[in-house]
């Protein structure tokens, strides 16, 4: 018998919160759903030429041979529920979510079933209460027909869904007879700004309330501690709890440009959080996580979900910001914008680009004299010149760099990223203690900067001790594991195991680099030695011959003479390494 097969709009709809409106009053729930099935849902699929598929005890499944009648009819029904249940405490309110897909169905007697019924399954979970999601595909068909208003969600991964899924979301406020006032947009602060809102409880279970809130709250503190954001406090993002959310007005009335918004829901003795970061003034996605755990020490589960999502997030802010400063003309960059290209320039990890980084940075100082980034970054690529690329000598760039990293400290010395750069510039001229000193500072500071924990396990690896050093490394590494800096961290990996005599360990840490940035100097170097070390000795002379050929200049300052921050213990190790592969000092 050949199967039945139709293109058909597919409806999938729940009640939010049903087993907890069972709970609290089992009676009247039943009652209330009835009442609104014969009033309000069975009239409208009837006049929009569906039908009622099946029901469950809290959802309903329709067909409609017309992709913009099953949408006109789900906008009317959720209106009119809107409506009749205005008055009525939003603990005790049903509410239901609609998710809409158009696709090939297979028909089995009065059932259906397929992908495209799927889809629509997996939308409808994604929907907010009193809400609407729509495919892709059914928004290509109803936007022009309709008298409606659709919030772009992007590109969604849905469970057991193979394709990621674009998704589009109306609000009951979407068509209020009156729409309200504009609010006033607030003025954008000079670096990025992020509003955290409350994370709502879809689990239907009221006791997930405040492991949700929780969530959001212990994120707004962590992200509170990094100095390059902006962050709202909890009691003005905490004023949209319970409401449905616009992101694009969010943004305007808090003055953000991220937000960041996400849901719970419990299945049995797992859990799972889903987390999303929007830049609010075009709706555009540039974060999104799903995080599935297993609900024991809840507690725990709660400081971890915060930290992966901290984790996951300042990168992803920060690529944002790159990406927006580069979209700009040349002569139209502000000191921030012109901050942001001049980082991804020094990201680029080559001398031309750090070259082009110091002239941005420069630039940044120029239009803002007391934006103290730019003077931190400017020390940092200043010294990166010397140390990294051989433009200039230690001597030619120390001094400017320390004067331009403790004015950026001087201007704000809450600033974690301006104590680092003063950390390297001491680190550099051989000030350990110093350096040691401002590194611990900037993690008091801002204990999730990946950067501070870079910067500790450098000075920690130089101060004679390696193995806490690769712990901090470990963490940065971590907390920003595709950052611009990984080269230099790897290096420092490789480093900390050849001082501990780990010598298998640390090449295995620099072939890593090597492959990587193969024109980085002083991987090559520390290679080396390592092979001499560990009596590899024809692929040391080999690698010996390459690395004086990429920069002559940099056995001259780092082999033949000592640099400050090498104690001369560590730098009579290094020594050993070389002569065992065949350096020779004549």
């Amino acid at each position: 018998m050949t199967e039945q097969r139709r293109l058909a709009a597919i409806v999938s709809a729940d009640v939010t919160g049903y087993s907890r409106l069972m709970g609290r009053d089992e009676s009247g729930t039943l009652a209330a759903l009835k009442s609104l099935r014969r009033d309000v849902v069975d009239p409208a699929v009837g006049t929009h030429g569906g039908r009622i598929v099946k029901t469950t005890g809290d959802g309903l499944l329709l067909e409609f041979p017309s992709v913009v009648n099953a949408v006109r009819c789900a906008i009317e029904v959720q209106s009119a529920m809107a409506d009749r249940t205005a008055g009525i405490a939003e603990d005790q309110r049903i509410a239901f979510r609609v998710g809409i897909n158009i696709g090939d169905i297979i028909v089995e007697g009065d059932d259906i079933f397929g992908d495209g019924v799927n889809v629509a399954a997996r939308l409808q979970e994604i929907a907010a209460p009193g809400g609407i999601c729509i495919s892709g595909r059914v928004h290509e068909d109803v936007r022009d027909r309709l008298d409606a208003s659709f919030d772009e969600g992007g590109a969604q991964t849905l469970k057991n869904i193979v394709r990621p899924v674009q998704t589009w979301h109306w609000r009951p406020s979407a068509v209020e007879a009156k729409p309200a006032p504009t609010p006033i947009a607030l003025p954008l602060p000079d670096k990025p700004s992020i509003a955290v809102l409350p994370f709502q409880n879809m689990s239907g279970d009221p006791e997930q309330e405040y492991f949700a809130d929780g969530i959001a709250e212990d994120i707004i503190t962590a992200m509170s501690r990094y100095p390059s954001l902006f962050v709202i406090a909890r009691n003005s993002s905490f004023t949209y709890k319970g409401r449905a959310i616009d992101v694009k007005l969010v943004g305007r009335e808090l003055g953000v440009r991220y937000v960041l918004e996400g849901s719970l829901r419990k299945f049995g003795n797992r859990i799972r959080v889903t987390a999303q970061l929007v830049e609010a003034e075009v709706g555009n996605h540039v974060w999104a996580e799903r995080y599935d755990r297993d609900l024991a020490d809840i507690f725990s589960l709660q400081d971890e979900i915060t930290e992966t999502v901290i984790v996951a997030i300042a990168p992803a802010i920060a690529y944002a910001e790159q990406s927006r400063a580069l979209r700009k003309p040349p002569g139209s960059l502000d000191a921030w914008a012109a901050y942001q290209r001049g980082l991804w320039h020094m990201g680029k990890f080559s001398a031309v680009d750090n070259a082009l980084a110091q002239e941005l940075f420069q630039q940044a100082i120029d239009l803002d004299p007391n934006f103290a980034g730019g003077y931190g970054a400017l020390a940092i690529a200043q010294l990166q010149s010397a140390g990294v690329f051989h433009k200039h000598t230690l001597t030619e760039v120390q001094s400017t760099a320390e004067v331009a990293a403790r004015k950026a400290v001087a201007l704000d010395g809450a600033d974690a990223e301006a104590r680092l750069s003063l950390a390297f510039a001491l680190l550099t001229r051989g000030d350990l203690e110093g350096a040691l000193i401002e590194s611990e500072r900037a993690l008091e500071i801002s204990p999730n900067l990946a950067s501070a924990h870079g910067q500790l396990g450098q000075v920690l690896i130089f101060t004679g001790r390696p193995k806490e050093g690769l712990v901090a490394l470990e963490t940065c590494l971590r907390l920003d594991p595709r950052g611009p800096w990984v080269a230099v961290r790897l290096l420092h990996v490789a480093v900390a195991f050849y001082f501990l005599c780990e010598y298998e360990s640390s090449l295995e840490t620099l072939k890593r680099v090597i492959r990587s940035y193969p024109d980085y100097p002083s991987s090559h170097r520390w290679l080396v030695a390592g092979l001499g070390q560990a009596g590899h000795v024809e692929e040391a002379k080999e690698a010996l011959r390459k690395a004086i050929a990429i920069t002559p200049g940099s056995f001259e300052m780092y082999v033949r003479k000592r640099v400050p921050w090498h104690r001369p213990e560590d730098h009579a190790h290094f020594l050993e390494g070389l002569r065992k592969a065949g350096w020779r000092e004549t």
